[in-house]
């Protein structure tokens, strides 16, 4: 769910681009992400397909849930993937957190195809599969894409009242928007550095140090986490 944003033009090209994004997110009409859900009519069958990376790649956190999770547990964490940049002395810089997954690639709240946190899951989780972000579908073309792994799991068609389609589309909208200032002030964060300790993104040092990591070398990676950066050797 997360935007993956790829270092091939300049920082400061990213945050137009991102807050252009922004602003047009910010107009997007709820009713139509209403007509959509109302259309779609998903229900969660208990199959817990979406807890694991057979479907989903990793479960983002907004800053807001990072000390609650931290509180649950100490060690649920781990630097989002796809991390966004390399300075040119080797070290990562990521947006975020994802919650730890076990070996078997599904979340580490997961136990017998139940989450022990439901109460207190991450956002994301509660409004899965709705979202609300531009992406490129396979004939290549970017639109808006409201619905994550159609399809794929769950029951559709469901009787879902006005009141509730209309719940469910504010908050996914509420995210999408934070999620999206998040990555604002991560662009813009990295950029401040980088300038004032005369660093860049260098993309050969990033396939480099990426190539040792999967060789088990230890590597530095820089998490944006309110507003700083948390130091991490993984």
């Amino acid at each position: 769910m997360e935007l993956v944003i790829i270092a091939i033009s300049s920082i400061e090209e990213q945050i137009i681009d991102a807050k252009r994004e922004l602003n047009d997110l910010m107009e997007y009409p709820i009713q139509k992400l209403c007509e959509i859900i109302k259309e779609v009519g998903f229900e969660c069958d208990l199959c817990a397909k979406c807890c694991t990376s057979e479907f989903n790649d990793h479960v983002f956190l907004l800053d807001n849930e990072i000390p609650h999770i931290r509180g649950i547990t100490s060690d649920a964490l781990k630097p989002a993937p796809y991390f966004e940049f390399c300075d040119n002395k080797g070290t990562f810089y990521v947006s975020g957190y994802a919650l730890l997954t076990k070996e078997d690639g599904s979340c580490m709240f997961l136990e017998n195809r139940r989450c022990k946190i439901y109460e207190d899951r991450p956002m994301i989780c509660r409004l899965y599969p709705y979202m609300l972000h531009r992406e490129t579908d396979d004939s290549g073309k970017v639109d808006w894409r409201q619905i994550s792994g159609l399809n794929e799991h769950g029951c559709y068609h469901s009787e879902i009242s006005d009141e509730e389609c209309s719940k469910i589309a504010v908050l996914t909208k509420d995210y999408e928007v934070s999620y999206l200032k998040h990555q604002i002030s991560f662009l813009e964060s990295v950029n401040k550095h980088f300038k004032e300790h005369g660093l860049k993104h260098v993309q050969s040092i990033y396939d480099r140090m990426m190539r040792n990591m999967k060789k088990g070398d230890k590597v530095r990676v820089m998490v944006f986490c309110n507003g700083k950066f948390e130091e991490h050797l993984l």
